[in-house]
């Protein structure tokens, strides 16, 4: 575990007495001798599990280092350590700083000693929450990823695509939390699990829907949406999905943060989600590009500038046919896959994966596949 702790105080006498006292105890210390002398150690060396910082310092007081603190390491559990013990400051430490203990010079050693201790066992608790939340929230989001997958292979195949140029995008707009953004992205076409496979097949061959299968059709964002909102921390993804068919001019001006991110992941989501189809359908993207500009009330048209600046590069690829036992994971179909009942297994576009290539299998021992399999190879080797 990250054990690593810094010393910020304007005296050095001070700090040489810390680390003394302390060495013994925790063998990586850093000291910095100023505010801004603190914050490029934690921004070379960090993070940090605890920062401990001085008061009153020149140029930059504590409070305002370890605010600065926890927006570049925001899981280093934070303390003060100072002589200047007023209500005011410790108010102040406690809602800028977010600071886990106040301490008062001087600091006895087992005092000292035993508060960092706690600070670095609340890191751990932290940082051992997150990593599981992380490894439970990616695990969920691939099993759903499979599931799509194996209920509408096309689906899921047009899904990565959106997930790229809705990465592309937010990156270009160096918006933060890109990962949100992407997931949406990846996640968007999930609610399709709920629409009959004859009205997708009819979506992605550019056949007329009827009015009842296009009310189906139009609800699978809400569906996903229904799906995602119980996840913890997708909640704002969520809500992406369910906003992804709706036109730009029907927005109000948001009113919080969390509004406005929603708001901007939905709007790109509806013109990546278009860019994507239009390309799929065998429309060129300068041509799909010049179209949402002429649409500004459906399209936020600052989004549109930003995709056309983006250099697509859709590389040349050729056509190699193979058996079944010479298909390997990573490879992508250049055409759909059917079993010898005509049902769809795997969709024109779509990477291979270990379940994927499993299930071929079982289909080719039980109905049976139609061979030989087509997949793209580029500069020489499978896509």
């Amino acid at each position: 575990m990250n054990r690593k702790i810094l010393f910020v105080d304007d005296e050095p006498n001070v700090l040489s007495a810390i680390k003394r006292q302390l060495r013994e105890d925790f063998n990586h210390i850093d000291l910095a001798e100023s505010g801004a002398e603190g914050l490029e150690l934690v921004r070379t060396r960090g993070p940090y599990a605890v920062v401990v910082s001085d008061m009153r310092m020149p140029k930059m007081d504590g409070v305002q280092f370890l605010s600065r603190v926890k927006e570049i390491c925001p899981e280093s559990v934070r303390m003060m350590l100072t002589g200047n013990a007023d209500q005011e400051t410790a108010i102040k430490a406690v809602n800028q700083g977010r600071i886990f203990r106040f301490l008062n010079k001087p600091c006895p050693k087992d005092a000292l000693k035993s508060s960092v201790e706690a600070a670095l066992e609340q890191y751990r608790l932290v940082t051992a929450e997150k990593e599981l939340l992380n490894k439970t929230l990616n695990g969920s989001i691939r099993v759903m990823a499979e599931i799509l997958s194996q209920v509408n292979p096309m689906a899921f195949s047009r899904a990565t695509q959106v997930k790229s140029y809705v990465t592309a995008i937010a990156s270009e707009l160096k918006l933060h939390s890109i990962w949100q953004y992407s997931i949406a992205g990846f996640l968007s076409q999930i609610g399709c699990v709920t629409v009959p496979n004859s009205i997708l097949e009819k979506v992605y061959a550019g056949e007329k829907l009827t009015s009842q299968e296009q009310e189906i059709f139009s609800q699978h964002p809400l569906a996903a949406a229904r799906i995602l909102a119980n996840i913890p921390r997708l909640e704002n993804i969520a809500q992406m999905i369910a906003l992804q068919n709706r036109s730009f001019s029907s927005y109000r001006k948001p009113e919080t943060t969390g509004e406005k991110l929603v708001q901007l992941g939905g709007q790109i989501l509806k013109i990546a989600v278009y860019f994507d189809h239009q390309l799929f359908m065998g429309e060129g993207a300068r041509d799909v590009i010049e179209k949402m500009k002429k649409m500004p009330g459906e399209y936020n048209s600052k989004v549109v500038d930003i995709l056309s600046g983006i250099d697509f590069v859709f590389d040349e690829q050729e056509v190699k046919k193979i058996l079944l036992g010479q298909l390997a994971v990573g490879m992508t179909l250049s055409r759909d896959l059917k079993a010898k009942n005509g049902l769809l297994l795997a969709s024109k576009g779509q990477k291979i994966t270990l379940s994927l290539k499993e299930r071929l299998i079982n289909f080719s021992k039980t109905i049976g596949l139609e061979e030989p399999l087509e997949i793209l190879v580029t500069g020489g080797t499978n896509a």
